[in-house]
């Protein structure tokens, strides 16, 4: 008998805790309707804009959206969207996320950081810890999209969404150059390689509205993010353009400003790379 009893496992503290956080993620994300990871292959692709803006055209269309700022050492988010605030905790210990509206809500590493110039130097293990705890320890409620903005590249915290939420789906950002374009086939291949599913690609500053001919002008190039999606065969969401407003309301944290006017084409083309998300549901 004493010799059964040796045999039997026990569990570290520490194998409890991963355990237990597991199954307080599992009930987190079963409240949630879609995750969607926004990433890019390289910077400057204007990834994190996209998913503050898709986060704002959701809500202002109805729906419950939660955004995750899962860039740890660039955390864009709460400037964007000129969140001054912090996370609450609740009388039953729960944490809250900071509600930019009655129907977004939204986490980022800046938020717990009272140095806002600070550099983040964490390695690996603690960004992934990090990352896990924003997912198992906020509780967002009940809501219909969970929208989350990495880094660029295919690093620890793209991985790290993969694997701690199985369900997660992919929007590659990327602009019509071939050097960004080249960067994006590697975000394809990665997605791949974790079984995230792709709901396809969206081709960001896609040419500028001549404000004198109203002709569009290609700066950047055109139609190399639709060749590429073709080529890779994923789905090509749409063309975002270049608008010059995006900077002064982004600069100054009014980006839910710009997306409640009417009178931008910006806004018609985000809509139109919303309707096929939302139709791959």
């Amino acid at each position: 008998m004493d010799k059964e009893k040796q045999n039997i496992p026990v569990m570290t503290p520490a194998e409890l805790e991963r355990l237990d956080q597991e199954k307080t993620i599992k009930h987190r994300l079963s409240k949630i309707g879609r995750k969607i990871l926004v990433m890019s292959g390289k910077g400057g692709v204007g990834k994190s804009t996209v998913a503050a803006y898709m986060a704002l055209i959701l809500s202002k269309n109805g729906k419950q959206v939660g955004l995750l700022d899962v860039d740890l050492h660039g955390p864009t988010i709460p400037h964007l969207l000129d969140i001054r605030g912090g996370l609450v905790i609740s009388e039953d210990g729960l944490v809250k996320p900071y509600f930019v509206s009655d129907r977004l809500r939204a986490v980022s590493l800046e938020m717990l950081v009272h140095d806002k110039d600070a550099a983040v130097i964490w390695r690996g293990p603690i960004k992934i810890s990090a990352i896990k705890q924003f997912i198992s320890d906020i509780d967002w409620g009940q809501i219909d999209y969970l929208i989350i903005d990495s880094p660029p590249g295919t690093g620890d915290e793209p991985l790290t969404v993969a694997q701690t939420i199985p369900e997660a789906e992919a929007i590659i950002v990327t602009t019509p150059q071939e050097i960004s374009l080249a960067d994006v086939r590697k975000s394809i291949n990665f997605c791949r390689q974790v079984n995230m599913r792709i709901v396809g690609v969206v081709e960001n500053m896609s040419g500028l509205m001549c404000p004198h001919c109203h002709q569009p002008i290609s700066i950047f190039g055109s139609g190399g993010g639709q060749k590429m999606a073709d080529q890779k065969g994923v789905a090509f969401l749409g063309t975002i353009p270049i608008e010059p407003l995006m900077v002064e309301y982004g600069d100054s944290g009014h980006l839910a400003d710009l997306a409640s006017r009417n009178d931008l084409g910006i806004n018609s083309a985000y809509q139109e790379v919303l309707d096929k998300v939302e139709r791959t549901g």
